[in-house]
């Protein structure tokens, strides 16, 4: 049988390791979790309500060590997020495939063609025509986070949407930036009257910043959160976004304070979890942000830099769509 190991098991170590919150949190959903029927058919053990936060200072990063986090492509997915884009067309010319199951599974339907994903990612980059038409997305997160759709009176009853819609990430940094106290630095995905044009609703759909002592802190509020696969992204997201603000503002990062509603492992990951909660956290990843560009929104990937990061070895697991 293998060995679950908990925070108290580490009895010897003075400051248990961030990642024990995690760790103890999955075991709690795994053990005691409420089992559910969801969207996907495939059925989760699920908790409500929990958190998690983690400490930037020093540079400090929440990577996972207990398993391999592939930490560019989340971080090329946050780019993409602050273009605004939401097509899946420039994901998968990096590589980056965390987007094409959704457009994939429609195409299969809609078409009746069983083509392999490498297949279609493959046409969506070098076919234009074809990304427009089946590599869209929806007014997913970034459209939200730069582009909020706004509808002006044009007269007689009748209401028509502005060219230009409110860039909600340039007006918190400008918010932070000039009335630090504010409490209301937020940004916001969950437009409710767009959810259904998404591909998928937002899961981490709100984003609350907050001044202390000359440091930023982020609190995420994340409607649903796949811990077995999904958390490990958000949380470098976050904490990511976190110190792109505090560099854009002048401000030392904070906490990232993670704070998830329906947190859940699906019931086909049993051997990613039994795995995992079989081995100890050690070390922590540190970041480096090589240059400071004129914006939030001229960053590139080669302007991260991770150290310390000696993760054990990655978990393959099944994505639910």
């Amino acid at each position: 049988m293998t060995e679950i190991l908990t925070a108290d098991s580490t009895a010897s170590i003075t400051a248990p390791h961030w990642e024990w919150q995690y760790l103890d949190l999955m075991r709690r959903i795994w053990e005691e979790g409420d089992e559910r029927v969801d969207r996907t058919g495939i059925g989760t053990r699920s908790v409500f309500g929990a958190t998690i936060r983690f400490d930037l200072f020093g540079g400090a990063m929440p990577l996972l060590t207990t398993k391999r986090v592939y930490w560019k492509t989340a971080t090329r997915e946050l780019l993409w997020f602050l273009t605004g884009e939401t097509n899946i067309r420039p994901l998968c010319a990096q590589g980056v495939e965390i987007w094409t199951d959704w457009p994939l599974d429609r195409y299969r339907r809609e078409t009746g063609e069983a083509i392999a994903r490498a297949d279609f990612s493959r046409r969506i980059v070098e076919d234009a025509a074809f990304a427009e038409k089946w590599g869209d997305l929806g007014p997913v997160y970034g459209k939200q986070w730069v582009d909020w759709p706004v509808y002006e009176d044009a007269g007689e009853g009748l209401y028509r949407k502005r060219a230009e819609g409110v860039n909600q990430v340039a007006q918190v940094i400008e918010s932070l930036k000039n009335n630090p106290g504010s409490r209301r630095h937020i940004i916001e995905g969950w437009n409710v009257a767009e959810l259904d044009s998404m591909a998928l609703p937002p899961c981490h759909k709100s984003y609350q910043f907050h001044v202390a002592d000359g440091r930023l802190s982020c609190a995420l509020y994340q409607r649903s959160c796949d811990l077995g696969l999904g958390f490990a992204f958000n949380m470098w997201s976050l904490a990511l976004l976190t110190r792109m603000f505090a560099q854009q503002c002048n401000l030392e990062p904070g906490e990232a304070v993670w704070m998830g509603g329906d947190v859940h492992l699906y019931l086909n990951h049993a051997a990613l979890v039994e795995e995992q909660l079989s081995r100890r956290p050690e070390g922590t990843a540190h970041l480096e942000i090589a240059r400071r560009p004129d914006s939030i929104f001229d960053y590139r990937i080669e302007d991260f830099v991770v150290s310390d990061y000696a993760p054990q070895a990655h978990i393959a697991a099944p994505v639910a769509v």
